[in-house]
């Protein structure tokens, strides 16, 4: 089985490992246009802020790994055209220039993502910088270290991370995004003030509701970005406005949604035979809604990775979907989400939309120490179906939302909630779960 796969970061090397292990004899040739694979971007931040003392320790495999197992690793080479129909690809060398075709039994697209860059005046000044994979990190960590005014433009977790490690390195920091509140997608208000207020206190200028119109600078380099309301100085920009499927090699030739995500099935199966996706160039179930969304995050690459190396063969194992859970840490504040928040339900879903927010503390008041902590549930008032939930607390307990997505993609029930068997310990809890307390309440 001669087996090709385009792309190689989290979907592609999970996939290539597994591939190698479930199909020892399988001829496995990965083409990737840069010269380095598995690279976290998620650490970039750490790696700002001396967190992680070097971006090379990022990377959890690398080209010589996957050559070890027996991978025909090319890297610099990247993939123009595919011919679906006699499994073919045509390649570029990006070192020598030269072209050449391949042959394939199976394809794999793990394409990834790319950030959206909207086309702004001045948009090609110096020092305006995307923050996707190991030559940005570098980039960036290389010129903050003369900047002294950082505009951050996108307040998802990225850009959050971004925001607190170049806080943290002294530098005056400018947070601007379209939406009037951080990280509107992943949490609900009363979530976000206290994130904001960690910011706001310590001097961050966060400037929400606002729309970039263009960049101002002088001798080529940026010095201000001009919004529809204001003014701000910054010498380094680090664009974080979000990611897009990076599908133009198959546009037209596979079956997308309008933004080019490519459609799989739960074997991760594209419309076209033996050809399988996985990654942030596809869909994912998102089961806190019963529809299919673009939700790129690593942990669902390297699921859909995995399994297409369990399905290439045969229909094996089934993707179950995701509740798109995460998790960030801003300061002393340990913040989590999974499923739907209360705003993002309401505009999206047919749902009658219900929610409980609780805060209690963490464990016992006879403990030497104790901390409060913040849980919401989000729910259907109609059928009493679990759709969503975050918590706050600087306190880690941030794992409660892991239950929780196990709860919202069994399709649980605030009853089914409220009394579930958790244990009791002093240490670390009472003798009701926060989770079954937030339940409770919501009956």
């Amino acid at each position: 089985m001669k087996v090709i796969v385009v792309g190689c970061t989290h979907a592609g090397t999970a996939a290539i490992v597994n591939l190698k292990e479930i199909h020892p004899n399988s001829d496995v040739t990965v083409y990737e246009k840069n010269d380095n694979i598995s690279f976290l971007s998620c650490g970039i931040a750490l790696s700002v802020n001396k967190v992680v003392t070097e971006p090379e320790k990022l990377f959890y495999n690398s080209p010589e790994g996957l050559a070890k197992i027996g991978v025909n690793t090319k890297m610099k080479h990247e993939v123009t055209d595919i011919d679906f129909d006699n499994k073919k690809v045509k390649v570029k060398d990006l070192t020598s220039g030269k072209e050449f075709e391949d042959s394939y039994d199976k394809l794999v697209l793990t394409l990834g993502s790319w950030p959206i860059v909207p086309r702004f005046e001045g948009g090609n000044l110096e020092n305006i910088e995307l923050c996707k994979n190991y030559d940005h990190a570098k980039t960036i960590i290389a010129k903050s270290s003369n900047a002294k005014n950082v505009v951050i433009i996108g307040a998802g977790y990225i850009g959050v991370e971004l925001v607190e490690a170049f806080e943290d390195l002294g530098k005056k920091v400018t947070l601007i995004d379209a939406e009037d509140r951080i990280m509107s997608k992943y949490l609900d208000k009363d979530f976000t003030d206290i994130a904001e207020k960690e910011f706001s206190s310590r001097g961050v200028n966060l400037v929400l509701g606002e729309k970039v119109q263009k960049f101002e600078g002088a001798n080529g380099k940026v010095t201000k970005v001009v919004t529809e309301n204001g003014s701000y100085d910054g010498d380094l920009v680090v664009l974080c406005i979000g990611f897009a499927p990076n599908t133009k090699l198959i546009k037209d030739k596979l079956e997308t949604l309008p933004n080019g995500a490519i459609i799989i099935d739960e074997y991760m199966r594209t419309s076209k035979k033996d050809v399988f996706a996985a990654g942030d160039c596809c869909v994912v179930k998102y089961n806190p809604a019963g529809d299919e969304r673009y939700i790129p995050l690593a942990t669902n690459a390297v699921r859909m990775g995995t399994l297409v190396a369990k399905n290439i063969v045969e229909p094996t194992l089934k993707y179950l979907g995701t509740q798109g859970t995460s998790g960030i840490k801003i300061y002393e504040q340990n913040i989590a989400s999974t499923g739907l928040t209360e705003e993002v339900a309401k505009k999206t879903t047919k749902f009658n939309v219900g929610s409980v927010i609780l805060t209690d503390n963490y464990r016992p008041e006879f403990m030497p120490t104790f901390e409060p902590a913040t849980i919401k549930l989000v729910y259907d008032k109609d059928t009493r179906v679990i759709i969503g939930g975050q918590i706050v607390s600087k306190i880690d307990l941030t794992q409660f939302m892991n239950t929780l997505s196990v709860v919202i993609q069994n399709k649980m029930t605030l009853e089914d909630l409220a009394v579930t068997d958790f244990f009791f310990q002093p240490h670390y809890n009472k003798p009701w779960s926060l989770l079954n307390a937030v339940a409770l309440k919501a009956l």
